[in-house]
């Protein structure tokens, strides 16, 4: 049964970033890891592009699950920061759901790591909530393609929409004719060839 379009809307979304951590970063296996690091920074970068409001959360520091990737936390030094004690869904922390519900947005971007856990776990539970929750799969990895594609079937059939960190920036800044520069750089810093695209973009208009 086929669902309505719900686009995404930069002035009612929201961020999350779960549990983007150093331990956790050597279980994907199911993406290439330079890809893989690529895909979370790009996620990051497009969240400072459109002010999105970005939620940081981590689970069990102090154990092998490591700290939070650094580049996280220096790009955004201000945004909530929910070091969970343990709790392995991050909805069941309060402190968490009470930065997500303090943003007023509806719309919640989730990444992380590990798909089926950090990343399905909040996002079932945000969706039982009425939130409209948008997984951003290639900034969220996993152990193999099996427990991916569990992952991504288990959200899906529960009414998650399942999109890539390009797609998600596309969809947010729906026409170029608002900033061709500032989107296509970043985009550019992230996916190599599209740096040949406004290298011929600055050719072509004098730039």
């Amino acid at each position: 049964m086929s669902k309505p379009y719900t686009k995404l809307d930069k002035d009612n979304a929201a961020v999350l970033m779960v549990d983007h951590q150093a331990g956790l970063m050597s279980l994907v296996r199911d993406i290439d890891p330079d890809k893989f690091k690529n895909n979370v920074l790009a996620m990051a970068d497009l969240a400072e592009y459109f002010k999105l409001p970005t939620i940081l959360t981590t689970s069990f520091e102090d154990g092998p699950n490591g700290p939070l990737v650094p580049e996280l936390k220096e790009k955004f030094p201000d945004a909530p920061f929910i070091a969970r004690p343990g709790q392995i869904n991050a909805w069941d922390n309060e402190d968490f759901v009470k930065a997500v519900k303090d943003t007023g947005k509806k719309q919640l971007l989730i990444a992380g790591i590990v798909t089926e856990v950090c990343v399905a776990f909040p996002a079932l539970s945000a969706l039982e909530e009425g939130y409209e929750v948008f997984v951003v799969a290639d900034a969220s990895g996993t152990f193999n393609p099996i427990t991916r594609d569990a992952a991504w079937n288990r959200m899906a059939d529960a009414g998650a929409q399942m999109m890539t960190w390009f797609g998600v920036a596309c969809e947010l800044h729906r026409d170029w004719r608002n900033d061709v520069e500032g989107l296509g750089n970043l985009f550019s810093n992230h996916i190599p060839d599209y740096r040949n695209l406004m290298t011929s973009y600055a050719q072509a208009s004098g730039k």
